[in-house]
């Protein structure tokens, strides 16, 4: 399935590591937007954790179809 993040907060505060605003930001607006294939909603919230490095607080998208 095709899925495209329309909005998504990251949890930026669960790991040790700092990052700044700009950076967070960064993250973000690279994320929103983004055309992503996955199985599943499970599967689109691991595949976007996998390929940020950051866990997912909330997110919201729309499923395209073909």
């Amino acid at each position: 399935m095709i899925f495209q993040v329309i909005d998504i907060e990251f949890d930026f505060e669960s790991d040790d590591e700092e990052l700044d605003a700009f950076n967070r930001g960064i993250i973000i607006d690279e994320t929103i937007g983004q055309i992503w294939e996955a199985d599943d909603e499970e599967d689109l919230i691991e595949e976007i954790t996998c390929a940020t490095g950051w866990c997912i607080k909330s997110l919201d998208y729309r499923h395209i179809l073909q």
